[in-house]
């Protein structure tokens, strides 16, 4: 998988439970469905826009020389092993 793509499915994803939680919250209270609305849509807006930037540097690191693009256990040293000093 690209970290284009993955990226974009873990930051819309995020974006929407984000602006889906704000419409869920403002359902129990006393707005407008415009309010509610316009309010989640806003937050989607700017989860977006804070989230992009951020998730995909941080993932192409990640996936960097992993080949598949997922971590790999670290092998651990044996303590019996000789060390180089």
């Amino acid at each position: 998988m690209s970290v284009a793509l993955v990226s974009a499915v873990i930051h819309t994803g995020i974006s929407l439970a984000a602006g889906l939680t704000f419409f869920l919250v403002t359902v129990a209270g006393d707005y407008s469905w415009f309010a509610r609305i316009g309010g989640a849509v806003w937050v989607f807006a700017l989860c977006m826009i804070i989230l992009m930037p951020t998730i995909t540097p941080w993932l192409r690191d990640r996936m960097k020389n992993q080949g598949d693009g997922w971590p790999r256990p670290q092998a651990k040293e044996s303590q019996n092993a000789p060390q180089d000093r």
